[in-house]
């Protein structure tokens, strides 16, 4: 049986290949208008801070003994 902390951290990490794949491959269009480059690489930075903030605020609740 698999435990559910490693499939909620499984399901961050790839959560997070996920935005970087889409990332990467926008990357070239984006990179031609400046505006469009720091929307994406803030979008891609804040989706990836928040998947770690959820996935800390779950370990964090996890060792304290709370639910999750």
């Amino acid at each position: 049986m698999i435990a559910p902390h490693f499939l909620k951290s499984l399901g961050y990490l790839i959560s997070t290949a996920s935005v970087l794949l889409l990332g990467a491959v926008s990357w070239k269009s984006a990179s031609e208008h400046p505006l469009m480059l720091a929307c994406l690489i803030g979008g891609m930075a804040s989706s990836i801070l928040g998947m770690a903030l959820r996935w800390s605020s779950y370990v964090i609740e996890k060792h304290r003994g709370g639910s999750g």
